[in-house]
């Protein structure tokens, strides 16, 4: 048994350099060519190899040191008659791999990093400079297998590992769900009969399975005093004729609508680009009216709608709604809208939870007017109220905003706007 010493050997231009890494420790077995310690200069960092087999009797270096070359290193015991003559060998700086070889490379560790599962309690090769990029990516390194001799990691390796991590997520994102099939068909409890849906059921059917599952939704609830309103609109007449004039409550609710739009911008904006963090404010005023067709819901637009009157929209709505039944509108018709409203004032109910029609970020839910006791000014008064349900995106529109829209679009209903109108 004999004791020989491991030096720094003629390590070119590195001088007084920092050791980084001590990769061996007392009483531990290395092979000839194993990497003892770590150096790095400010070009690159290089492994000193042992010279030969032995086992590690004292490291005479630690992390932080400054060493050159002929510094000593740690001393190994080495068994054996003879003794193998120790070759100082010069390290130089690897040079940089063609881009076929690194490819190849990458290919390689990528494989590598999708066969191989590696333990948690399995302690990694690496420099302190390849943890650090490791721990600032939030990646445990203990997870990445390296591609460098006996397993070392470099920063090429936690890449590739972020990488293909990246990759499978994709992947599991890009899954659909699963299906859940009943044990039971149908027809085992009686009779049956299978039919088509409409092609406009079809279509529909997509975007608004689209806007539930992306846009998280609020409903706000209210009700709107429009007494005067409705004195107001059943009280027109032609000037000429001097009949009465008949205009859908709708065509005032489209024409309040705008109004708060105005006052209240977010609500006729768009967030389809939110990846980028990019709000699209429209300085249109495009309000979609759900229409209730033979074929199925359809959401054509009333264009520029704070350019026309009262009587205009009126005419618009009932031309609109005939095209739609009809299935002659141009297709662009049901695209480019600042806002949407969907009302069942024609056939019932009060309040409901409209889905908002995407890429918009609200739609306004009209329900049936009903007279109603309400308390005002120390005594009950009958007044006709109507339901409003505000639905709107809560990514862009919070509760308060959403409460001042309402109370905005109230006033607006109410006896001061309704007097102001031009028919």
């Amino acid at each position: 048994m004999s004791d020989k010493e491991i030096k720094v050997p003629n390590i070119g231009e590195f001088k007084d350099v920092e050791v980084i890494e001590v990769l061996v420790s007392n009483d531990q077995s290395v092979s000839k060519n194993d990497p003892l310690i770590t150096i790095e200069s400010d070009k690159s960092s290089v492994e000193i190899p042992a010279s030969f087999d032995g086992k590690v009797k004292s490291v005479k270096i630690k992390v932080g040191d400054r060493v050159s070359e002929g510094d000593l290193i740690l001393t190994v015991e080495q068994s054996g008659e003879e003794e193998k003559s120790i070759e100082k060998k010069t390290i130089k700086e690897a040079k940089p791999v063609t881009n076929q070889n690194q490819e190849e490379k990458i290919e390689k560790v990528i494989q590598t990093q999708n066969l191989i599962k590696k333990g948690n309690s399995e302690a990694s090769s690496a420099s302190p400079k390849v943890r650090k990029f490791a721990r600032e990516l939030g990646v445990n390194i203990n997870e990445i297998v390296g591609s460098e001799r006996q397993g070392r990691i470099v920063e090429d390796d936690v890449k590739i590992f972020i990488s293909s991590k990246i990759n499978k997520t994709s992947d599991k994102t890009q899954a659909q769900p699963k299906k859940i099939i009943s044990e039971f068909s149908h027809s085992d409890f009686g009779e049956i009969e299978v039919k088509d849906m409409s092609r406009v059921k079809k279509l529909a059917s997509t975007y608004l399975v689209n806007s539930w599952t992306t846009i998280p939704h609020v409903t706000n609830h209210d009700e709107a005093d429009i007494t005067e309103m409705e004195d107001f609109r059943t009280s027109l007449t032609d000037m000429y004729t001097g009949e009465r004039k008949k205009i859908t409550p709708l065509a005032f609710i489209v024409k309040a609508l705008v109004v708060s739009l105005k006052k209240f911008p977010s609500f006729n904006s768009s967030i389809d680009d939110i990846e980028n963090g990019k709000i699209t404010m429209k300085n249109y005023f495009h309000v979609g009216i759900a229409v209730d067709t033979p074929h199925g819901l359809m959401v054509p637009k009333i264009r520029n709608v704070d350019n026309k009157s009262i009587s205009y929209i009126g005419n618009e709505l009932k031309t609109v709604s005939d095209q739609c039944k009809n299935l002659k509108i141009d297709k662009k018709e049901f695209f480019g809208g600042s806002m949407t409203i969907t009302s069942l004032g024609g056939i019932g109910g009060s309040f409901f939870t409209p889905i908002i029609n995407y890429p918009e970020v609200a739609i306004l839910g009209v329900g049936k007017a009903q007279k109603k006791q309400i308390f005002i000014n120390g005594k009950f008064e009958t007044r006709i109220m109507l339901p409003l349900s505000l639905s709107y995106d809560h990514r862009i529109i919070d509760g308060a905003e959403a409460a001042r829209f309402n109370n905005d679009l109230k006033e607006n209903l109410g006896k001061n706007f309704a007097y102001k109108l031009a028919i």
